[in-house]
């Protein structure tokens, strides 16, 4: 007896971040963190976040969007999978303009094209509560945390935020300083992050522009993080180290980031559609 459940998915990339997008609107399904740790296992359905829609809990709203990581854990945001969502939900109806609810909040979408998707991701939080910190920093601008010897540390002083999820952004010289793959998951599981934390290594290129590097809490290192390049971009403004607009520069590929005036941070980008296919369950 096959007691097997054919799910259909997509697979996509957001500057080569791997998506997989499965609507289970019309179904009543939740995926355990099994499951989804299973379908990423699979070399065909891999992901490093899947993007799971689901019938909406808000009206005005396409859908309740659950987001899990490689390791089936569940993730507050997905820049990248947003865009990816953005676009097939665009093409399926007619419309540009768009909304989809994750845990954390509405994120609103305007689809211009393939290469130019836009996702407001909300405000950005910085108290040490909300990011959250296990201990009190008034200034979460830069926080006491580092790699190395006390007296000569490699890296050091992250500011921290929280974009959906837990960020913290070190400040470098050059993105070979460390070895993210290594320091990466220590840093991940510190701690200081009860909720365990993204970690990225920013270069500041110009007022402009910042190159980037991230191990993403959960997958590991990613080609492209939206999250992430939206924290790096907030906290290189208010650490006046840019203005606030930049490009962020990935190993996938450029996204630009605005933080505006009135405290909502836009991403814009692309996604692109790799091929369908179906994962047992």
């Amino acid at each position: 007896m096959n007691d097997k459940t054919a799910i259909p998915f997509l697979k996509m990339n957001g500057l080569g971040n791997e998506i997989v997008v499965v609507d289970l609107r019309k179904s009543d399904r939740i995926f355990t963190a099994a499951e989804a740790a299973t379908i990423a296992a699979s070399p065909r359905s891999h992901f490093d976040q899947m993007m799971v829609l689901h019938r909406p809990r808000t009206p005005g709203t396409e859908a309740f969007v659950r987001i899990y990581n490689t390791d089936g854990s569940e993730s507050g945001a997905c820049g990248n999978g947003t865009r990816c969502i953005g676009l097939v939900v665009a093409q399926e109806t007619g419309r540009k303009s768009l909304r989809f609810e994750t845990m954390p909040g509405i994120l609103d979408v305007v689809v211009r094209d393939e290469t130019a998707i836009t996702v407001d991701m909300g405000e950005p939080k910085f108290d040490w509560k909300d990011i959250p910190l296990v201990e009190e920093f008034r200034d979460t601008r830069a926080i006491e945390l580092q790699v190395g010897p006390i007296d000569a540390p490699l890296i050091h002083s992250p500011s921290v935020v929280n974009v959906g999820n837990p960020h913290a952004i070190f400040w470098v010289e050059r993105l070979d300083i460390v070895d993210l793959a290594k320091v990466g998951p220590m840093l991940e599981h510190h701690r200081m992050f009860p909720e365990r934390a993204n970690i990225s290594l920013a270069v500041v290129k110009s007022d402009r522009e910042i190159d980037l590097k991230v191990w993403e809490r959960g997958a590991g290192l990613t080609r492209a993080c939206g999250t992430a390049a939206c924290a790096a971009a907030v906290c290189a403004a208010r650490t006046d180290r840019t203005g606030r607009s930049v490009r962020i520069n990935l190993p996938g590929g450029p996204l630009f980031i605005d933080w505006t005036r009135s405290n909502r941070i836009l991403m814009t980008g692309p996604a692109e559609f790799e091929y369908a296919g179906v994962v047992e369950i």
